[in-house]
């Protein structure tokens, strides 16, 4: 309480400082019969929701909360990427679990998130401090890294000697009293402020930002000159620094820190689980290439965040987002499943041909673009409009399927494998007492055991053998994807905006 009160007097006025003896005094004199409750009041908190590991595995999803930015999560070229998505993706698998991620909106919320029950799992780089520790479990670190102070050289820097720019700059952190700087209030840099105050023998004027400000949007503002000074791990200013070099990152202002991810503090299975699982990764190679790509690779990074297919530039999926939205129209789908079937396909790539003979965007065979009209598989445009015919095409045979999305899936398998083989699963579910008419956990199990002998031999199966695996993989991912869009491009782009303005 004496900390942030100080806290408070050091950015208000002094007129208000005999209101605030007086609240001190009422505190101290009520603390004895309020301490107790205090106390006891967040345990009771962080005790309300639990889940198991076991039930977990029985729900057969892992749900991870994390933030949406350069290094954590993030769709570049229609592909969701990141150092924790990556890491939280291969702990999904071994655990034999599908991953649902959900994106905080706030990055002051994630512990909040966690201990409401939104997520099992915090897959963020967090500083594992004393403070966190009584709200959350924290798991083996991934990293070390220390704090470090961000701040502008000056602008014709290039130009001047290296002992110019040092006087021109902050090199030591006791040169920091007096001087503003800019954190989130809930963050260990703030915290790190504070304690560093107390070392210094001084007071810096600490101003907070809005908690929905990424380290790297703070550090933006900085490259920009809106503040002066902010704080942040060394690993992501330095790849910051990247892209924009005016940056200066050279004051350290803490010793090395521990780097971790955070479960509910009575998950004690799932925090073994994981810890046993990071120490067997720590091991292989996999994870120190994918340290290296968001952490060391300077030139991918600097590609990645110049690009307009990055998804926090422009809110673009690809390069063929206007010709997507254009010709969804005829299948009322959102524009962004369409993308997500696009990339399965081609990876966006025009002049992609399979082994099988298909081309294009949308992979089409040389006698069905002829049944569409297409003269030109490679032409974008028109591709995309074939292939959109065709899926409407595919869509009116299964008029019996009343959900909407499992109509959509039933559609995406037949265009991957063909209605034949679709209908013979659906026919396979029916002689087993399976519903023909739902994809999810039902048809899509028999699409698997065409591949079986004992089942592709039946009577009632017409199309013979089929790589079921590779229909049922195909919806599957195709909609996954789509819920990594749906949460990181926004229905309607800027550009969509304008297109529907100028109408």
């Amino acid at each position: 309480m004496i900390r942030l009160l100080r806290h408070y007097f050091k950015h208000h006025n002094i007129f208000k400082f005999s209101l605030c003896i007086f609240l001190l005094g009422t505190l101290i004199n009520c603390s004895e019969s309020r301490n107790t409750n205090i106390e006891e009041l967040p345990e009771l908190a962080l005790n309300q929701y639990s889940k198991s590991l076991s039930e977990i595995k029985q729900d057969g999803k892992l749900t991870v909360i994390t933030i949406y930015n350069s290094t954590s999560y993030f769709l570049y070229r229609g592909k969701p990427m990141g150092f924790e998505y990556e890491l939280v993706k291969k702990l999904a698998d071994h655990l034999g679990l599908e991953l649902d991620i959900k994106v905080a909106d706030d990055i002051d919320h994630l512990f909040d998130m966690l201990n409401a029950g939104e997520g099992d799992l915090i897959a963020f780089g967090l500083s594992i401090t004393e403070d966190r520790n009584k709200l959350v479990n924290f798991t083996e670190y991934h990293y070390l890294t220390h704090q470090v102070l961000v701040q502008r050289r000056p602008d014709n820097w290039r130009k001047l000697p290296m002992y110019k720019i040092k006087k021109k700059t902050i090199n030591d952190p006791i040169e920091m009293i007096g001087k503003t700087v800019h954190v989130r209030k809930n963050s260990s840099y703030f915290e790190r402020l504070e304690n560093l105050e107390d070392e210094i023998g001084g007071q810096i004027d600490i101003q907070l930002v809005p908690g929905n400000k990424t380290t790297e949007d703070i550090i933006k503002m900085v490259v920009k000159g809106e503040i002066d000074y902010t704080i942040a791990d060394y690993n992501i200013a330095a790849i910051n620094q990247t892209y924009n070099p005016i940056l200066d990152i050279d004051t350290e202002i803490s010793f090395s820190q521990r780097i971790a991810w955070a479960v509910r503090k009575n998950s004690p299975e799932l925090l073994a689980e994981i810890n046993s699982w990071l120490k067997n990764i720590k091991k292989k190679d996999f994870y120190y290439v994918v340290y290296n790509k968001y952490f060391k690779n300077k030139k991918s990074y600097r590609r990645r965040i110049k690009s307009q297919f990055y998804s926090k530039n422009e809110g673009k999926i690809s390069q063929y987002d206007e010709i997507v939205k254009t010709h969804v129209e005829k299948l009322g789908w959102d524009w962004r499943l369409l993308s997500s079937q696009i990339f399965q396909e081609s990876r966006f790539k025009p002049n992609e041909n399979s082994w099988a003979g298909a081309g294009g965007l949308m992979q089409i065979m040389p006698a069905t673009a002829q049944d569409l009209g297409i003269s030109d598989v490679t032409n974008p445009s028109e591709n995309i409009r074939g292939g959109t015919k065709y899926l409407k095409q595919l869509r009116k045979k299964f008029t019996k399927v009343e959900d909407s999305i499992q109509k959509i899936k039933f559609t995406l398998a037949a265009y991957n494998c063909g209605l034949g083989h679709v209908r013979d699963a659906q026919r396979l579910a029916k002689v087993f007492d399976e519903d023909p008419y739902v994809w999810d956990d039902n048809v899509e199990d028999y699409m698997l055991k065409l591949s079986s002998r004992e089942f592709f031999s039946r009577p009632e199966v017409k199309y013979g053998f089929v790589r079921g695996r590779e229909p049922f993989l195909y919806v599957k991912e195709i909609f996954l994807r789509y819920d990594h869009y749906k949460k990181l491009i926004p229905f309607e782009t800027p550009q969509t905006e304008a297109k529907v303005a100028s109408n």
